[in-house]
């Protein structure tokens, strides 16, 4: 199995950097600080880091055809006007779960956001993953759920991977890209004890995820129709959170980290990105495509 090394691309201080997506038009990462609220958008190659805060957790940001920042909070769905800085309360799907808060969210190749919930004291079973449509309407796709994390799509676009992180699996559902309907549920990786968590995942072009290792300090990428693990990315930190392709051909990938309960690492919330992997990955969909 071949490893590579990651490089700091930028120091943002983060206490749980999440979320990153690229906007292939600005040529700039989208991410969240979801304990401080913010919500950032980074240039790399000039280093320019835009911060905007929200007063409130924050899971997940993806970047709309219009322009503007949708993302998902503590307090439900918000959007940001980037230029204006303001901030519009959307849809809240759980007004009776105030503990709860939206983690990862992405949207599909139609341009739908599909956002999962998780109860901010992990309770077993307390959240959800939804599905906002183009329209605006929310509907509850997944029950159950501990802590909703990753998600990528097929290039053919009729499978759909998921992860809820304590049950160590990568999930595949069957989709449907016309109804935006899933079925037919079933593990397809299997996460040893000892490499820590599946949280955040993208997909390359060879149909290959990359999945971030909460307390593993790796990003792997695995084969999802075979199961095998077939590329390491190691980190100076443990909690490696999420991941995403981007520069001007996606050959980039970017990671973000966060800072662990106990542990001092003075790497830890910075973002990083891995270069010569030898493979490319897909778009970042943009929301209302």
């Amino acid at each position: 199995m071949q490893t590579y090394q990651a490089s700091c691309i930028f120091d943002g201080k983060a206490t749980l950097a999440e979320g990153p997506g690229w906007d292939e038009e600005r040529q700039a990462i989208v991410w969240v600080d979801i304990e401080k609220g913010k919500i950032s958008r980074f240039y790399p190659s000039t280093q320019r880091n835009e911060t905007w805060a929200v007063s409130q957790k924050v899971g997940c940001v993806v970047r709309t055809s219009e322009g503007d920042l949708l993302a998902g909070g503590q307090e439900g769905l918000l959007k940001l006007n980037p230029e204006s800085g303001e901030v519009t309360s959307l849809q809240n799907p759980e007004p009776d779960l105030p503990v709860n808060r939206f983690n990862d969210g992405k949207c599909d190749p139609q341009g739908r956001l599909w956002a999962g919930t998780m109860s901010c004291e992990e309770e077993e079973g307390a959240g959800s993953l939804y599905r906002i449509t183009n329209e605006g309407s929310v509907k509850r796709m997944v029950e159950s759920v501990t802590i909703s994390n990753g998600l990528a799509w097929s290039q053919d676009g009729r499978t759909m991977y998921y992860i809820d992180t304590p049950t160590r699996h990568v999930d595949a559902f069957d989709f449907d890209p016309v109804e935006g309907e899933i079925s037919n549920r079933r593990h397809v990786i299997e996460i040893p004890k000892d490499m820590g968590y599946p949280d955040g995942m993208t997909i390359d072009a060879e149909g290959k995820l990359w999945v971030a290792m909460c307390h593993g300090g790796t990003v792997l990428r695995i084969d999802p129709l075979s199961g095998e693990l077939l590329h390491q990315v190691d980190f100076p930190c443990v909690e490696t959170t999420a991941c995403a392709f981007g520069g001007s051909n996606l050959e980039r990938l970017f990671v973000t980290t966060g800072l662990h309960k106990t542990l001092k690492e003075p790497d830890a919330g910075k973002v990083f990105v891995v270069d010569g992997l030898g493979v490319c990955g897909v778009p970042s969909f943009a929301y209302g495509r």
